[in-house]
This record gives structure tokens, sequence and C-alpha cells, in this order.
């Protein structure tokens, strides 16, 4: 049985931001929530992780508040081994402790597995890598003889020949608990950093006869941890990288995955395709054949088969029906349903709103608040005015009626079927069916009008 212990009480003093470190974001979720979904994927956990809070520990909590967590506080920050110790209440008598750090986010479920694996409730079990500058981590010492694993020393504490040791600590380790009580309790601040290191336990091991194992990740970026922002955006990068690689596997393409960002989740069908600069957000499900144009946003929205999202369009909690067009430079907000063959042109905007079967508003428009029926057509510069100051209300556009350009539909408001309305009318009057509606002052020409010319 394994117990997940995630650690994160620092501060974070490099990132020079208000929020935690742990709460700093990768693909738009917190780095300590990245760590514990990995953690909580584990099989055979005993029971929910613990993480240990300290500066910001309201809003980390704050951030867990709909997941089952245990929490543990580390009211000074003294180390690692401190942060540990504070855990250990929340820990069984005989399981495997697994400790992570919560600005690790990139750790990989397997990776865990494979070392929680090795420990096997007997073994002191070290994540360790091979670095071509290890400049700033602690050396993994090794004896000479059988390259049994003796002590973990910390850079400061290091001398000029353990210096050029190339494997170093990664921090994340699995522990027999049992052997963790009894370790923890002994670790002494009698260092260059007058803290109380978790590493100073692999010499505890060593004196007791406890075997020191060690296991290295597939890739380097699994254990690489983010203190300043070009590592944050490093990581970025990363994570959009091989979610953009899994996606290409399963048949995805994307122009250039290198400038392709998933904030959430992505379902597909055959022959999508993406271009660049395009930004994935919440839960999105794309049909057979979509495409998406460059430099779109697409957040929380369902896209069937067939449609095409031109550049530099969003999409907000909307749902387009098959062979549906967008764009370009046109949002739909939340609440917007588009119906087959339904067309939505450049710089329009649609918000809570019903767009029925081919119809289209194809420039310049804004409706809001408003049924459609089918094969309605929308001229440019239609707005529909839904807002009294107080109250929103509904415009209601029945089957096949033709709005002319640069009208206003002042809500509430119900062109019946086949209702024609001039262009530049205001209309604050229903129609019935087939009525053709004109709402504007009476044109006048003044003959012989001279223009005023310049004083």
């Amino acid at each position: 049985m394994l117990d997940i212990v995630i650690l994160a009480a620092g501060k974070g003093t490099r990132m020079r931001s208000a929020t935690p470190k742990v709460l700093q974001t990768i693909a738009g979720l917190p780095m300590v929530s990245h760590v514990y979904q990995a953690a909580s994927a584990l099989p055979g956990n005993n029971a929910p992780p613990v993480i240990v809070v300290g500066h910001g520990g309201a809003e980390v909590k704050e951030n867990f508040s709909s997941q089952t967590v245990q929490w543990a506080e580390q009211k000074q920050q003294l180390g690692t081994g401190h942060a540990v110790q504070a855990a250990l209440p929340h820990l069984g008598e005989s399981t495997t402790t697994l400790i992570l750090y919560g600005d690790v986010p990139l750790i990989q479920p397997k990776t865990l597995q494979r070392l929680a694996a090795q420990c096997n409730g007997e073994q002191l079990t070290l994540l360790t890598v091979n670095l071509a500058d290890p400049s700033g981590y602690g050396r993994i010492v090794r004896e000479p003889s059988d390259n049994s694993i003796v002590a973990i020393v910390e850079e400061k504490d290091a001398s000029d020949a353990q210096k050029k040791i190339a494997e170093i600590n990664t921090g994340i380790m699995a522990v027999p608990t049992a052997k963790l009580r009894d370790w923890l309790p002994q670790l002494s601040n009698n260092n260059a950093q007058q803290e109380y290191y978790l590493t100073d336990i692999v010499a505890m091991a060593k004196r007791d006869g406890t075997t020191i194992t060690s296991c290295q990740p597939q890739d380097l970026w699994e254990v690489e941890g983010v203190n300043n922002r070009q590592q944050q955006a490093t990581l970025e990068r990363q994570y959009q990288l091989n979610q953009a690689n899994a996606y290409m596997q399963k048949g995805l393409m994307l122009l250039d995955p290198t400038r392709f960002d998933c904030r959430g989740s992505l379902i597909f069908g055959q022959d999508v395709c993406i271009d660049i600069n395009v930004i994935i957000e919440g839960n999105v499900e794309l049909g057979d054949g979509v495409t998406i144009g460059p430099n779109c946003i697409i957040k929380n929205a369902t896209i069937a088969a067939g449609s095409r999202i031109e550049a530099n369009s969003m999409i907000d909690n909307s749902q387009l029906d098959t062979h549906c067009t967008v764009g370009p430079f046109a949002r739909l907000r939340p609440g917007s349903v588009l119906q087959a063959k339904a067309k939505v042109g450049n710089f329009v905007e649609i918000k809570k709103s019903v767009i029925g079967k081919g119809s289209k508003v194809n420039h310049l428009s804004y409706i809001g608040d408003c049924d459609m029926g089918t094969g309605v057509n929308i001229g440019a510069g239609t707005i529909t005015c839904n807002y009294d100051g107080v109250n929103k209300f509904k415009t209601v556009i029945g089957n096949d009626c033709f709005v002319g350009s640069n009208t206003a539909l002042v809500a509430p408001v119900e062109l019946a079927r086949d209702s024609c309305i001039g262009a530049g009318s205001t209309i604050t009057k229903s129609t019935e069916a087939q009525d053709l509606a004109i709402a504007r002052a009476k044109q006048r020409n003044l003959p012989g009008w001279q223009k005023p010319t310049k004083q």
C-alpha cells in the first residue's frame, strides 16, 4: 500500500508573485494539481495524498476544495525533512511512503509506479538523474567497491571531488514508512543551511543496513522543477509538446505542434486539422473533418463534423452542429448554438442565441438573446437590442426572414416567418407572416444645395 506526501510549503521568492509557487500554472492547471493527479492515478493508494502546506496554505487548500486531500502544516520552513515530519501523523504503519514535490509538475505516474515497486516496502529507493552540469544539486555518493549508494551530499556541503559527481538527487523517493518514522526524529540541522535535510536519511539507511537503490525517469523533464518564470515557460512548452505528440499519434493534424496549446481536454474525430497558435481550454470535442484556422481560442465547446472555424475566432461554451462556418474574427459567447449549416461571418458576435439551420449572420453584427429560425439572412450591421439597462429581453426571428443591413431589433420583439425588414430600420413592434417592415425617416433630396466652404 502507498502513502503519498506532496511538499507544497515553499514561498517561491524567485517567481516574484503574490501567488504561492505551487499554484503557478502549467497548461492552466496549478503545478501542485498536476502532481496530485499523477499521484492519484497510482494503484494501491492507502489514503488520499497528504499535502504539506506553509506559505499561502489557505490558497492551496482552496484550490483543492472539490477534491479529497489530507492536510499537514509546516509552520516554519526548516527544510524538507521537517516538512515530511509534519505529514507523519497521516501515514500508515506498514505502507510505502512516496515523497513528491508540488513544484515538479511533469512527473509521470508510470515512473512513480516503478519507483514504488522497486522500494517494495523494504528498500529506500531514490529517483536520480545524470546531468552534464550538476551544479546546485545534491550529489549521489556511491561506494567505489560495489557502486552502492552511501549518501546524498548537498551542493553547499560537498567537497571539490563530490562536486564532480554527475548523478544528482531529484528529491523524489520511496521509503518504508516504518523506517521513515524512525529516521526523521534523528535528523540534525548541523549544516550550511541549518535545515533538516530529508536526504540525510540515506546515511541513516546505510548505517542501519537498509538497502538503498535508485531508478531513473525515462525523460529528464519529468523531474525538472520550477523556481523562476524561465523554468515555468520551459515546462509549459514541454507539456504542450507532449500533448501535441500524443494527439498526433491518434491522428490529429497539427500544422505546427510547437505552436499549439491545450489547457484542458480534447476529443477529436478523423481528419481534424488545427492551424497554428490555436488554444484549447476546458472540455472541447471536435467532430470528423473539423478545421480550425490560425489564432483561434476554443473553450468548452462541441463542434460537429464538417464545421470550419476561420482565423482569429473565439468560441466559448457554445455548440455547433454539422457543417457550420464561423469567422474570421467572430466571437461566440456562452450559450450560443449553431444548427446545421449555419454561418457566422467576420466581426460577428453571438451571445446566448440559437442560429437556425442554414441561417446566415455574415458581417459586423451582434445577435444576443435571440431564437432564430431556419433559412434566415441577417444583413451587415444588424444588432439585437436585448438590454434596457436593467433587464435582458429576447428577440425571436421566424423561418426564412430577411433582415436588411444596419437594422436594430429592439427586444422584446418577434419577426414572424417570411418577414422582410428594410435596411436601416429600428424595429420595435412584432411583425406578421410575410410582412415588409420599414422604420426609418423618409428621405428628402434638396436640389442645388451648396457645400460649405472653408473661411
